[in-house]
């Protein structure tokens, strides 16, 4: 099965919440508390000796998703095709009606609902309307540092290594998360 997936390079990123603003923009997300895409800061170390690094994440798309499993009106699919996952929002029951199993099934926090009376599940689309015209995810190609990458997760292993975790992010060996790293600190 093809799967696409992102790389991450921490060494190259500032913190500069570019790639979480161009998602919002790009799919017009209004309310503040919906993040497709966002940037976790992992502080580590004491004074003199204080260590930064940035996680920038969204969807993973992964081979096992917690979420889609967890469903109980199956709204959360994966595609044959690519491995990315989509919501079907006129299948989900929203946030007042199924209790919001697919965000704690997922061992990221991904699944978002906006604050609207039983808002529905969003979250990244790996930007198909985008990937149909042959461009990257917004998310890419607004990176400054060029700290993110997007391609079939094969090409990107061979290209970048295998590396799947970094400081703030796990792998989960249950859902395989379809992302690959270059750690900040070794």
């Amino acid at each position: 099965m093809v799967q696409f997936g992102f790389y991450f390079d921490q060494s190259r990123c500032t913190g500069c919440y570019a790639c979480s603003i161009a998602c919002k923009d790009w799919h017009d997300i209004q309310d503040n508390r919906v993040q497709w895409r966002s940037v976790i800061t992992h502080e580590r170390g004491r004074y003199p000796e204080v260590y930064l690094s940035y996680v920038s994440l969204s969807c993973n798309h992964c081979k096992q998703p917690a979420c889609a499993a967890a469903c109980p009106a199956s709204a959360i699919m994966k595609r044959e095709q690519d491995g990315i996952m989509h919501v079907d929002q006129e299948q989900c029951l929203g946030s007042q009606s199924c209790s919001l199993f697919c965000k704690e099934a997922c061992p990221y926090d991904i699944p978002q609902f906006a604050q609207d009376e039983n808002a529905k599940m969003q979250m990244c689309t790996l930007c198909t309307e985008r990937l149909a015209k042959q461009k990257n995810p917004v998310c890419v190609d607004a990176c400054p540092m060029r700290a993110l990458d997007f391609g079939l997760l094969e090409e990107l292993q061979e290209k970048y290594g295998q590396i799947k975790e970094v400081e703030g992010f796990r792998y989960s060996a249950e859902t395989q998360p379809s992302i690959i790293f270059k750690p900040r600190y070794k």
